[in-house]
């Protein structure tokens, strides 16, 4: 009967723990143990700098506003202020630079800086690429 006061007799349960632990002679301790050795882990050799290495910093990544005949210079003005905190005078100065030169350069940085201008650019519908400073 499976009912919900249905419960097995203790005599069964106990019969199957004794089998499990008198089989193939060990004990339930025994299974579980793991040796000392098995976690020490492995030495490392590392090798250290010999100073004669020369760093160059990395190039930064340019983002290039491009002109184009859909949006207002009000506007283009608007989201420089907007995304990148330029003064009216500033975002003005860019604006005209892609009106007339057909673009400018509105920001630089490391390449993910630059990435996520671009992608910020897109989203308000302007023409955006980035590029590396030469």
């Amino acid at each position: 009967m499976a009912g919900a006061g249905y419960r097995p007799s203790n005599g069964c349960l106990q019969s199957r723990a004794r089998s499990r632990s008198v089989a193939g002679g060990r004990g339930a301790s025994e299974t579980g143990s793991v040796s000392p050795h098995a976690s020490s882990p492995a030495p490392v050799e590392v090798d250290r700098p010999t100073g004669e290495e020369v760093v160059e910093p990395d190039r930064p990544w340019i983002v290039l506003v491009w002109n184009d005949p859909i949006n207002l210079m009000s506007y283009v003005v608007f989201v420089f202020q907007k995304l990148f905190g330029y003064s009216r005078e500033k975002a003005t100065s860019l604006m005209l630079d892609v009106h007339h030169k057909g673009r400018a350069v509105v920001s630089s940085g490391t390449r993910e800086k630059a990435e996520l201008d671009v992608f910020r650019l897109h989203e308000h519908g302007l023409w955006a690429t980035l590029q590396l400073d030469t």
